[in-house]
């Protein structure tokens, strides 16, 4: 899974063509990282269909504010640079996670 920071964000996601999908995360977040592995999964099954990338939110805090990221973990769909659907706190579950990328490949 590719890993963006703020100065690779912009190239990676918004000025990327076709669907990326986008894990907000952050280092003191427990349900973050018990979100990864599971992600990293469906990466495997999607990655032919959906880029996939990673960001941690304590090093990107504005980045994460402009792009309306308020809770962890967050999981966003962007196509062609903007944002289409997001799956946050409780409803970032893998099944739903799943459920919303096949809804746009």
């Amino acid at each position: 899974m590719l890993e963006v920071d703020k100065k690779t964000f912009e190239e990676e996601v918004l000025e990327a063509d076709g669907y990326v999908l986008v894990d907000f995360w952050g280092k003191s977040c427990e349900p973050c990282k018990a979100l990864m592995p599971h992600i990293e999964e469906l990466e495997e099954k999607y990655a032919d269909k959906i880029k996939f990338v990673k960001l941690d939110t304590s090093s990107a805090r504005r980045l994460a504010i402009k792009q309306k990221v308020l809770g962890l973990p967050t999981v966003t769909i962007y196509k062609d640079g903007e944002k289409k659907d997001e799956l946050t706190k409780e409803d970032a579950k893998p099944q739903k996670i799943e459920e919303m990328i096949k809804k746009y490949i």
